[in-house]
């Protein structure tokens, strides 16, 4: 019973040794299987580093406004009798377009030439009387007084007859009429908006850090996006003085709208073009990866220079499209500066002739294997029109 025993005691530690030494020896396999396991190569779209020309610019976000463009409104009151416009007619500087009720001012415009009248002819009676030696000086001097106050009465009654006539202020479109015949105006009531729309105007703001780059006839770029500049004008005004509360300078620019492809009150993006610089290290937006511990590029070097450390790595023989087998990527913090449009500025970090990933980079790491592949470039896309 005892030999039984024991021979079962053996047994079962036989078992249990041979069920711990197998996991471990499981465990190492697949540690060794992973260490060994040759990542697989990560295919990229590249970008090489080449100093150029850099059309440097401030950037902005502006409302477009027509050169001339007021909401048409009455200074007095009325009764609208007639409309002589029609909704987006272009009408001309002069033309009539809405005529309030005038009976009652024309009936006051008679009544006050007829007392200028007869005012003339007391003041031109007392003027004979006086020549004769009948007639006091006075009298010529009231009745004066009073052909001077009948002819203000004139041309007051005229002038608020005049006010019943509603006439375009310059030329340009018209806009839906607001008010309807036999609809009682008061003053201040708008009619419609006319605007002319050949020659826009721009209204944006910059930061006052960039008022000394700023100057009258500047070129400026505007488009409805940051990838569209299609207009082109010049900067006819700046404002003085900072805003205290924003720090932000008030800037306005001329455009010419001749295609009226521009809309008063619609939102522009405007682009304030300032000198070329030469030799200047220009990136993709895509290729900068922005990080906690700064901004950093992937670059494709040669697997002897990843042995190195990063001083080494950035003299070490540069990557080119044919190899795919011996090419690495490493990682490289840089240094930014200006940004225009999707472009960025690198002021350090990369120099002329390296490599740079331009997508993707979400899932690469430094030190992974890597083979070029620029059928789909990101890079090229940004550079089309």
């Amino acid at each position: 019973m005892i030999k039984r025993f024991i021979i079962a005691i053996i047994l079962l530690v036989l078992v249990c040794g041979g069920l711990i030494g197998f996991n471990l020896f499981r465990a190492q396999a697949i540690k060794d299987f992973f260490a060994n396991m040759k990542q697989p190569s990560q295919a990229v779209s590249t970008i090489e580093v080449k100093p150029g020309q850099w059309l440097p610019g401030v950037e902005a976000i502006g409302s477009a406004r027509a050169e001339d463009g007021v909401n048409l409104t009455f200074q007095i009151d009325g009764i609208v009798k007639e409309i002589f416009f029609k909704p987006n007619q272009h009408v001309k500087k002069g033309d009539l377009l809405v005529q309030l009720d005038d009976e009652i001012q024309k009936a006051d415009l008679v009544a006050t030439k007829a007392e200028a009248e007869l005012s003339e002819q007391n003041y031109k009676r007392a003027q004979t009387l006086r020549t004769q030696g009948v007639g006091a000086v006075s009298n010529v001097d009231t009745t004066a007084a009073a052909l001077s106050s009948a002819k203000a009465n004139v041309a007051k009654a005229q002038a608020t007859l005049d006010l019943k006539r509603l006439i375009a202020p310059f030329s340009g479109a018209i806009g839906i009429s607001r008010v309807d015949i036999g609809q009682f105006m008061a003053p201040g009531t708008v009619v419609a908006t006319l605007q002319n729309v050949d020659t826009m105007r721009v209204d944006f703001t910059v930061p006052e850090q960039e008022l000394k780059n700023l100057s009258i006839d500047q070129e400026v770029q505007i488009g409805a996006s940051a990838a569209d500049y299609a207009f082109k004008g010049k900067i006819i005004g700046i404002d003085p003085k900072i805003d205290p509360a924003s720090r932000l300078v008030s800037i306005q620019a001329q455009v010419d709208n001749s295609d009226k492809s521009l809309v008063p009150g619609q939102f522009v993006q405007v682009r304030v073009v300032l000198p070329q610089e030469d030799n200047v290290i220009v990136l993709p937006l895509t290729t900068v990866v922005t990080s906690l511990y700064g901004d950093y590029v992937f670059t494709v070097v040669k697997k002897e220079a990843a042995k190195d450390d990063a001083a080494k790595a950035a003299d070490a023989p540069k990557a080119d499209a044919t190899t795919a087998d011996d090419l690495v990527l490493h990682q490289v913090f840089v240094k930014l500066g200006r940004r225009t449009g999707n472009n960025v500025e690198v002021l350090s970090g990369v120099k002329d002739g390296d490599i740079v990933v331009t997508s993707g980079q979400n899932r690469l790491s430094n030190g992974m294997s890597a083979h070029i592949d620029n059928k789909v470039n990101p890079a090229d896309a940004q550079k089309k029109p």
